[in-house]
This record gives structure tokens, C-alpha cells and sequence, in this order.
């Protein structure tokens, strides 16, 4: 049976990688080091790792950071009192709020609190807004690497019917946004798939490109494919695995019954990953120009 091309993030985040290099040696030139500041207020091994990946982006690189965590169950001015902080912090260029916040936590404040100018995720209000008017000033990290990864393997996104599984504002909006520009890697027709949607399959049988980002293992299989589509999987669920206390990490994607359908379909973990850490370095090393140049 034909196996889809498998969409490997690495080799996309390596080219991104080396011109941050570049750029951040640069900057060294000119004595200015990048600096991300992270914050954590959760306990999840999960989000930890999150955490410790972007960190380790950052410490290949020479690109400098902060690590900052919270203890979840602490008030939620503290976390406005940190953002607050770290914006104010000249050394700081770039300030990352690693989502999802604690219930009691709304993410409405934090995204009111972020210097747009060290939003590097884009989470901010005034950030999302110049996305949705096509003048981002910065691309959030993983619709930038989702659309990074299948410009890199020359799959179209002009005139392509392209589902996206999700509708959240960290991934689902903003990446519809992004598909619908009117630019060389956009022009799209976007449909937006959600919990109220009605026969998921029919939409997602229609597509020519179908993403996920929902957090739901295996919600899409290859019966909800139509034969040659890419197949792009933003989720990295961790689940139980068949020996007992360990687990392995899925996507929101049946891979096997979907790798048998697809034309090309991206790995979970290995596919979206490695790219969007690559992004988000990327958006360091832009934050640091420009404060650099505003300085000189």
C-alpha cells in the first residue's frame, strides 16, 4: 500500500535556525545579546517541557533567556505583576507566556498587559489586530511554522481549499488569518472547523489541505480524508502507552489509517515542532533589531 510523504519539521527548522545564527552573530557586532524572558504558572510536565524546549532553542543559538514560574495556584496579579515586569525590563526583548493559564487566570489580562513590541507570539491584542489587517508585526510562532512547513515542501496554499480543525486564538484564527493573506503563501480558501460543527468529515473530505489543532487524540482518521491530501498535525497529546505508568505522544490524528490516504501528512512528534521553536527564535532575533535600532 502507498505510504504518504511524511513532512519532517527538522530539516525546515534547520534552514530557520541558520539565519537566525546569522543574525543574532550580528547583533553581537553591534554588542547586543537577544533575550527572551519565559513564563510558567502550571504544573503540567507537559508545559514544562514546552518550556525547557524553547530554552534549549534559545541556548543553541546565543540567544539569551529568563525563566520565570508561578506557582499555579497563586493570584492572578501576580502573573500581571510579572508581564509587567518583564516588559518593563530594557535587557528583555522578547517576553513568551506559555498557555494554557490556570482556570482562575484569564487570558484576557495577559494579552493586555504584553509590549507589543516583545509580544513575540503575537498574543497580544494590538498584535493579533495588525495580523488580522495584514501588517503583523510579528507571525505567531506555529501558524508561521505550519505555513513555513508546506511552503518548504512546495505544497500550494493559493486558490487550495485548506480545513483547520480548531478555532482557538493561539492557533485556530490566527492561522486562518495567515492562510487568507494576500500574499505568495496565501490566498487560500479557509474553512474553520469547531466543536459545533456539523459532520466534520464532509468538511474535511472537501479539503485539499486539512489541519488539526483541537487536542483531541485520533478526532480525524483516514475515513475523513480524501485520497491524496496533505495533512498537517498541530497537536502533541500525550497519552498512555501499553506499558504500565509510560506514555508516548500523539497528535489529534489517526496516523496509520491516515497515512495510508494522505499524499502527505506530517509526523507527531517531528512534524510542526522543531519548526515552530524555530519560528519563535526567529522573532527573538527580529525583536532585538529592532530595539537595537531604535536605540542607535
Amino acid at each position: 500500500m502507498p505510504s504518504a510523504e511524511r513532512l519532517r519539521g527538522e530539516p525546515v527548522a534547520a534552514e530557520i535556525r541558520a539565519d537566525v545564527h546569522d543574525r543574532v552573530r550580528e547583533l553581537d557586532e553591534r554588542g547586543v545579546t537577544p533575550t527572551l524572558a519565559t513564563v510558567l504558572m502550571s504544573d503540567d510536565p507537559a508545559d514544562e517541557r514546552f518550556v525547557e524546549l524553547k530554552h534549549a532553542a534559545c541556548r543553541d543559538l546565543d540567544i539569551a533567556s529568563q525563566d520565570v514560574r508561578i506557582d499555579p495556584g497563586a493570584p492572578a496579579e501576580r502573573l500581571h505583576h510579572t508581564v509587567d515586569r518583564l516588559c518593563a525590563d530594557p535587557e528583555i526583548d522578547g517576553v513568551f507566556v506559555q498557555i494554557p493559564l490556570p482556570d482562575h487566570v484569564a487570558l484576557a489580562g495577559v494579552r493586555r498587559r504584553l509590549d507589543p513590541t516583545k509580544d513575540v507570539d503575537s498574543l497580544s491584542f494590538a498584535n493579533l489586530g495588525r495580523l488580522v489587517r495584514d501588517d503583523p508585526r510579528y507571525l505567531p510562532a506555529t501558524p508561521a511554522a505550519v505555513r513555513r512547513l508546506l511552503t518548504a515542501h512546495e505544497i500550494p496554499i493559493a486558490g487550495e481549499d485548506i480545513a483547520i480543525v480548531g478555532r482557538s486564538a493561539i492557533v485556530g484564527k490566527p492561522l486562518a488569518n495567515l492562510l487568507l493573506q494576500k500574499c505568495p503563501d496565501g490566498n487560500a480558501t479557509v474553512t474553520v472547523c469547531h466543536s459545533r460543527t456539523s459532520d466534520l468529515g464532509s468538511v474535511t473530505r472537501r479539503a485539499d489541505v486539512v489541519v488539526t489543532a483541537v487536542g483531541v487524540p485520533g478526532l480525524v482518521d483516514g475515513s475523513m480524508l480524501s485520497p491524496g491530501v496533505t495533512v498537517v498535525d498541530v497537536s502533541a497529546n500525550r497519552v498512555e502507552s501499553g506499558s504500565e505508568g509510560s506514555t508516548e505522544v500523539v497528535g489529534d490524528v489517526d496516523f496509520e489509517s491516515a497515512e495510508s490516504v494522505a499524499g502527505a501528512i506530517t509526523p507527531v512528534p517531528g512534524g510542526v515542532g522543531p519548526v515552530t521553536l524555530a519560528m519563535l527564535v526567529a522573532n527573538v532575533a527580529r525583536a532585538a533589531e529592532r530595539q537595537a535600532d531604535a536605540e542607535g
